[in-house]
C-alpha cells in the first residue's frame, strides 16, 4: 500500500531539523520501502504492508530514536492515496484556483475533527476565508492582505498542535506522486 506521511513540526523555524536523505535512510532502516520526499517541511511518500496507524506509531516512536528532536512538537499523519484524492476532490468551490491573488492552505487535522475546531477560527472579513471539510480545514488569505490574516491566531491555540499544514500546491503536488 502506497501511503503520504505528513511530519508535522520539523524543519520549521530552524527547530527539530531532518536532512531529507537522512529521513529517507532512516524509513528505509524501519522496514518501509520506495521512500521519497517532497520538499523538506515533511512529506513524504511510503510503501508499506503496515496500516497507516501502524506505520504513524511507528514513526512517532522511531523518528525522535533517530534525530535530535522536541518529540511533543513531532506528530505523523498518514494517509491513502484514496484519502488524499478525497481532500483535493473535495475542496470548496474556487479553492486554489486563482494563486496569483489568494494564499490557500489545507490544515490536516490530526486526533480531531473540524467541527471541533471550526469555531476556533475568526477570519477577518474580506482577507480570510475557512471551510470545513473532512479531516481537515480549506483555508483561503488575500495574498495582497496576508499580513491582516488572522491564521495566525490559531497557531497561538493548543489545538494548534493537533494540525499541520500545506499549501495547496504542494497537497495537490503529494496526490500526483502518489499516484
Amino acid at each position: 500500500m502506497r501511503y503520504v506521511a505528513l511530519l508535522r513540526g520539523i524543519n520549521v523555524g530552524g527547530k527539530n531539523i531532518v536532512p531529507m536523505a537522512g529521513l529517507r535512510t532512516s524509513l528505509k532502516e524501519m522496514g518501509l520501502s520506495n521512500v521519497s520526499t517532497y520538499i523538506a517541511s515533511g512529506n513524504v511518500i511510503l510503501e508499506s504492508d503496515k496500516s497507516a496507524d501502524e506505520i504513524k506509531v511507528q514513526l512517532e516512536k522511531g523518528l525522535p530514536e533517530r534525530f535530535e528532536l522536541d518529540d511533543a512538537l513531532v506528530k505523523v499523519l498518514v494517509l491513502t492515496r484514496p484519502q488524499l484524492q478525497a481532500i483535493v476532490d473535495n475542496k470548496p468551490g474556487g479553492f486554489g484556483e486563482q494563486p496569483e491573488k489568494y494564499h490557500s492552505d489545507v490544515l490536516f487535522l490530526m486526533g480531531i475533527d473540524s467541527a471541533s475546531v471550526m469555531p476556533l477560527f475568526n477570519p477577518r472579513e474580506g482577507v480570510d476565508k475557512v471551510w470545513p471539510g473532512d479531516g481537515v480545514i480549506y483555508s483561503q488569505r488575500l495574498s495582497s492582505q496576508r499580513t491582516k490574516s488572522r491564521l495566525s491566531a490559531i497557531m497561538a491555540s493548543p489545538t494548534y498542535k493537533s494540525m499541520t499544514i500545506r499549501n495547496w500546491n504542494t497537497t495537490t503536488k503529494l496526490l500526483e506522486l502518489l499516484n
